[in-house]
């Protein structure tokens, strides 16, 4: 059973940092391609960062130059280290593994202006 789990979010102020985790169980880990993406109310899903097996990155206009995500290997966990934290960034954050489409529950960021 895949078992995606987030932590990590929060209330923080604008300029602020969060350290998003998403701890994944029942998967291959090493092999898969791993996601975060939000969803804010009122709006559609959007893909935030994806990290591939092999480390390359790739990030979404909005979030490139303050989001960076990483992924350790021996703890089966990525990772979304957010910095300059601006209101347009509250979000449900939600992890996400392409291959076979699990999704985690979901954590809450809000950044307050």
């Amino acid at each position: 059973q895949v078992q995606l789990v987030e932590s990590g979010g929060g209330l923080v102020q604008t300029g602020g940092s969060l350290r998003l985790s998403c701890a994944a169980s029942g998967i291959i880990f090493r092999t898969n391609t791993m996601g975060w993406y939000r969803q804010a109310p009122g709006k559609q899903r959007e893909l935030v960062a994806i990290i591939t097996s092999f480390g390359s990155t790739n990030y979404a206009d909005s979030v490139k130059g303050r989001f960076t995500i990483s992924r350790d290997g021996a703890k089966n966990t990525v990772y979304l280290q957010m910095n300059s934290l601006r209101p347009e960034d509250t979000a449900v954050y939600l992890c996400n593994v392409p291959k076979g489409g699990f999704w985690g529950q979901g954590t809450q960021v809000t950044v307050s202006s």
